[in-house]
């Protein structure tokens, strides 16, 4: 496997079109860019940008994912080759999806981990926190969170997966708020997760972050001859992409610790959003470039994998979990186990 390099699309009216083996980005007819069609894993656009015919015949070609978001992160369209994912993987996917006892096996653990991994985020701020008001906060957050993870076993159904995974999220991000320095508490703070429209800041700058990470965990269950149309915890429905959700929970954490890396540093501050009519908020132009920056440099991160017993960029858990994904489904191994932050 290989880290496959990203280029995001954000300049508003930009083109990208082929020019021999190369993608160009021109910005009102002057170039801007130029990236080897090799170097490339995928094309991510945001809003209004143009891409040329003969550029999309060919990243088909090279099995190059482009992707179109519009201007706040939100997923619209994908455009990809001809699907060569193993047929009796997935003919193994889709009876296990009609078993329940697998899948609220693989829900439970999709839980679990996400659970377990917010949690370290709320024990460690905890730890490390100054201010023994917010510490002793954290602390409680952190131990309703292991609550959660104790319910979870007694559990037989997805239905009430759900609800001990609705209320765990309620606890954490009611806590996440003592995690953001004082001097910026006002400026971003939250009053619990809201999406579609994300009402402040924190949850805009979230929401972003997660369109990337859906995006990432989607590719890596697509490179794995997975169907991202069929999970275990997300309910099936059309144009979603269930498995892909499922693979996402857990690693929200990492989604979470950049945001607050973002705003504790001072990376992002009041300016960089805006509010909308309808009190909608989002994330402004150049401040969707100081994110996906810090996101890509995220990925080149090493992280230990406690069942590979090796270190590896946190840009490959996806795939590392998408393929232990579908050694359970293919019977190799009895349980999918997920990613666990140490």
């Amino acid at each position: 496997m290989q880290l496959l390099n990203t280029l995001y699309v954000t300049v508003p009216e930009s083109y990208v079109h082929l020019d021999n083996n190369t993608v160009r980005l021109d910005v009102e007819h002057e170039t801007k860019l130029r990236v080897p069609l090799h170097h490339l894993g995928a094309v991510v656009c945001f809003g209004q940008v143009s891409v040329s015919l003969p550029l999309m015949h060919r990243l088909a070609d090279e099995g190059v994912t482009l992707v179109l978001l519009d201007a706040n992160g939100r997923f619209k369209a994908r455009l990809e080759g001809a699907v060569s994912g193993n047929v009796l993987l997935r003919q193994a996917q889709h009876r296990h999806a009609d078993n329940p006892a697998f899948g609220i096996t693989v829900a439970r653990n999709c839980i679990a981990g996400k659970v377990r991994n917010c949690r370290q985020v709320l024990l460690r701020g905890a730890r490390e926190s100054k201010v023994e008001d917010d510490s002793a906060v954290l602390a409680r957050g952190a131990d309703d969170l292991a609550a959660a993870l104790r319910a979870l076993p007694a559990a037989s159904d997805t239905d009430t997966l759900r609800g001990i995974e609705g209320e765990a999220a309620r606890q954490y991000f009611a806590a996440l708020n003592h995690l953001v320095r004082p001097a910026a508490r006002d400026v971003f703070r939250m009053d619990g997760r809201t999406r579609r429209p994300p009402r402040d800041r924190m949850n805009a700058l979230l929401s972003f972050l997660y369109s990337l990470l859906m995006n990432d965990c989607r590719s890596a269950i697509e490179a794995a001859g997975l169907d991202p149309q069929i999970g275990f915890l997300h309910t099936v429905r059309p144009g979603r992409a269930a498995l892909a959700l499922d693979l996402m929970e857990e690693f929200r954490s990492f989604a979470d610790r950049l945001a607050l890396s973002l705003v504790n540093r001072g990376q992002l501050d009041a300016d960089d959003f805006v509010e909308r009519e309808g009190g909608a908020v989002l994330l402004e132009g150049d401040a969707r470039k100081t994110v996906l920056v810090a996101y890509q440099e995220r990925k080149q991160e090493n992280l230990s994998h406690p069942l590979l017993s090796e270190s590896l960029p946190f840009g490959l858990l996806p795939h590392v979990q998408a393929r232990l994904l579908a050694r359970t489904l293919r019977g190799d191994t009895d349980e999918y186990l997920p990613y666990l932050v140490r």
